[in-house]
C-alpha cells in the first residue's frame, strides 16, 4: 500500500500553515520522496538487515579467533560455522519473502506444533550448556536451540488468532484465550531449560502483538504486575540470577567476581575512543572478555571500530526497527500488523537488552545481539522472521503495483 511519510502530531494540538509547509518540504525532498516510495520500506527492511549481517560477520571472525585456536586450533572455525549458518539463513530468508500472507496464516498452527514438541524434546534429551538445559544435539558440533524457534512460532501462530478475533472492541475473554494461556505454557517451558533471558523475550513478543492488536492499557498493567512479581520469585529461586541483580545495582561490590564481564566490557568500550584500536587488534578478546563473539561482541565493535562502529550498529538498529514498525502502522492486513509488531518487538528489545546489560544499564540476561552475535539457533530465525516481513512488504498493494510496473518496463526493454 503507497503510503506517505508525515511528520507525527504531538498531542491533540491543531496544525498551523507553518507545520504544513514543513510537511510539504519534507515529503517532497529527496529523502521524503524516497520514503514515500511503495518499495521503501521492503528495501530498509533488506538493507538494514544485510548490513548487519555483514558486520557481524567481520566482528564475529575478529572476536571469536583466540577462543577458536584454544577449543579447535583453527582461528577460523567459528567464523565458518557462522557463515554457514548466514549463508543458510540468507537462503531462508529470501524463500521466505518469496511467499505469501496466505502461506504463514495457514502454516501458522504447523509451527505450534513444532515449537512445542521442541520445547518438550529438550527437556528429554537435550543437552547442558553452562548451566543450562536447552540445546538438542543434532550433528556433529551443530546445536538447535528450541527456544528460539519458539518465539518465530509464537509471532505467527498469535497473529494468526488474533486477527481472526473482534478486532475493533478487544475484550478480556477473546484475549486471553487461547494466546496468553499458550504463550504462557510456552514460557514455562522455557524456564524449565533455565533460559531466563529468552522467557523474557518471548514475553516481550506477546506484549508487543498485544499492544497492536489494541489490548486496553489496564491488561499491560495487570501482566506487568505479574510479570514483576514472577521475575522477583523467579529471582530468589536462583541465587546466580540475585547475584546479577545485586551486581548490576552495585557493580563495584564484586567487579572480579559477577561484575567481571560487565567490567571487561566497559573496559573495552571506553578503550576504544571515537575511532578504535582497529579491526582485530582488541585486547579484550584474548581472554579478559567472556562470550566476546557471543553476548559481548558489542564491546568488541566498540573496542576496535570506536564510538563511530558502535553508532552505526545502532543507527541500522533504528532503521530496521523504523522500517518494521512502519509496515505494522501503515498495513491494512490485521495479520501483517500484528506478526510486524511482534518481530519488531522481538529484535529491538532484544538489542536493547543486549547493549543495555553490556553498558551497566541492565542485568545480564545471556541474550545475544540479533544478527549480530554468533550462533546459528538464534540467527536464522531471526531472518526467517524477517523474510516473512519482506514478503508483507511484497504484497502491499501498492508495493504490488510498483513490482508489475518494473516487470512490465523490463519486459518491454527486452524486446
Amino acid at each position: 500500500m503507497s503510503t506517505k511519510f508525515h511528520i507525527p502530531r504531538l498531542g491533540k494540538r491543531r496544525v498551523s500553515e507553518t507545520d504544513l509547509t514543513i510537511a510539504e518540504k519534507f515529503d517532497n525532498s529527496r529523502i521524503g520522496l524516497l520514503l514515500n516510495h511503495p518499495l521503501s520500506t521492503y528495501y530498509l527492511i533488506m538493507g538494514a538487515t544485510m548490513l548487519l549481517l555483514g558486520l557481524g560477520l567481520v566482528m564475529v571472525l575478529s572476536a571469536s579467533t583466540i577462543e577458536s585456536v584454544r577449543i579447535y586450533g583453527s582461528a577460523y572455525t567459528l567464523v565458518q560455522r557462522q557463515a554457514l549458518f548466514a549463508v543458510g539463513g540468507v537462503v531462508a530468508l529470501v524463500l521466505a519473502a518469496r511467499t505469501s500472507i496466505q502461506f504463514w496464516r495457514h502454516t501458522a498452527w504447523v509451527f505450534l506444533a513444532i515449537a512445542f514438541t521442541l520445547l518438550i524434546l529438550v527437556l528429554i534429551i537435550g543437552v547442558e550448556v553452562a548451566g543450562q538445559r536447552n540445546w538438542i544435539d543434532i550433528f556433529g558440533p551443530f546445536r538447535l536451540q528450541p527456544s528460539e524457534f519458539a518465539k518465530l512460532a509464537l509471532i505467527i501462530w498469535g497473529a494468526e488468532v488474533l486477527s481472526r478475533k473482534n478486532r475493533r472492541t478487544p475484550t478480556w475473554s477473546n484475549v486471553l484465550i487461547p494466546v496468553v494461556p499458550v504463550a504462557g505454557l510456552m514460557m514455562i517451558l522455557v524456564l524449565l531449560e533455565g533460559d531466563f533471558g529468552n522467557t523474557l523475550m518471548l514475553a516481550a513478543i506477546l506484549c508487543g502483538i498485544l499492544f497492536a492488536a489494541g489490548v486496553p492499557f489496564r491488561l499491560f498493567a495487570l501482566f506487568g504486575g505479574f510479570g514483576l512479581f514472577a521475575v522477583w520469585l523467579l529471582t530468589l529461586a536462583a541465587p546466580y540470577r540475585m547475584e546479577r541483580i545485586t551486581t548490576w545495582l552495585n557493580p563495584d561490590a564484586d567487579r572480579l567476581g559477577f561484575g567481571w564481564q560487565v567490567t571487561q566490557g566497559q573496559y573495552a568500550l571506553g578503550t576504544g575512543g571515537i575511532w578504535g584500536v582497529g579491526l582485530g587488534a582488541s585486547r579484550e578478546k584474548w581472554g579478559s572478555l567472556p562470550e566476546a563473539h557471543t553476548d559481548f561482541i558489542f564491546p568488541v565493535i566498540g573496542e576496535e571500530l570506536g564510538l563511530i562502529g558502535t553508532f552505526a550498529v545502532l543507527t541500522l538498529f533504528a532503521l530496521l526497527a523504523f522500517a518494521i514498525f512502519r509496515l505494522s502502522r501503515n498495513s491494512v492486513e490485521p495479520f501483517v500488523r500484528l506478526a510486524a509488531a511482534g518481530v519488531g518487538s522481538w529484535i529491538v528489545i532484544q538489542a536493547v537488552i543486549n547493549i543495555g546489560a553490556v553498558l551497566g544499564l541492565l542485568p545480564v540476561t545471556g541474550v545475544p545481539l540479533p544478527l549480530v552475535s554468533y550462533g546459528g539457533s538464534s540467527l536464522v530465525p531471526t531472518l526467517i522472521a524477517i523474510g516473512m516481513l519482506l514478503a508483507c512488504a511484497r504484497n502491499e498493494p501498492g508495493a504490488r503495483k510498483a513490482l508489475r510496473r518494473r516487470a512490465t518496463a523490463a519486459a518491454m526493454r527486452r524486446r
